[in-house]
């Protein structure tokens, strides 16, 4: 990321990002995070069997699951961890077209709206080649951390 004005708060590097995934859904399903731009967060998934649905495309629930970690995440990133957490309320999308196994789709998160209370993302996701393949809108509710469950390695006294 270059040193111009971002929408960031506090932005996780690349590194960061693969760390925080390691071990769940987003390791499992091989979605990669390549970029981190003044306005977007980037991730790349491969098309393949974990993925795909039984005529061998990519499956709407895949997409579905790059949508909302992209978006959860560069919504994390926009905000003062220390103090607020951001929870998803909806995730909606349209599936424009098939992408076959073998291929990659990148999808770029980028905010509609940053409230204090509410960050609604657009998530598209496209071919290498800049086809749309899916659009999504995400939409996260900005918390207090008072009162919420605590993070891995912290005691609720914490």
């Amino acid at each position: 990321m270059d040193g111009a004005q971002t929408i960031w708060h506090g932005a996780w590097s690349l590194g960061e990002l693969a760390a925080l995934t390691r071990g769940t859904l987003v390791e499992h399903l091989g979605i990669e995070f390549v970029d981190i731009a003044a306005d977007a967060l980037r991730a790349r998934l491969e098309v393949r069997a974990q993925t795909a649905q039984r005529l061998g495309f990519l499956h709407g629930g895949a997409s579905l699951a790059l949508a909302e970690t992209v978006g959860s995440l560069a919504s994390q990133m926009c905000i003062d961890r220390e103090r607020y957490a951001s929870i998803g309320l909806d995730i909606n999308a349209n599936h424009v077209r098939p992408v076959a196994k073998g291929e990659h789709v990148v999808a770029t998160a980028r905010p509609q709206h940053l409230g204090r209370q509410t960050h609604i993302w657009e998530i598209r996701i496209e071919t290498r080649a800049g086809k749309l393949v899916c659009i999504a809108r995400l939409t996260t509710s900005i918390q207090p951390r008072a009162g919420l469950a605590p993070r891995a390695g912290e005691t609720a006294a914490a």
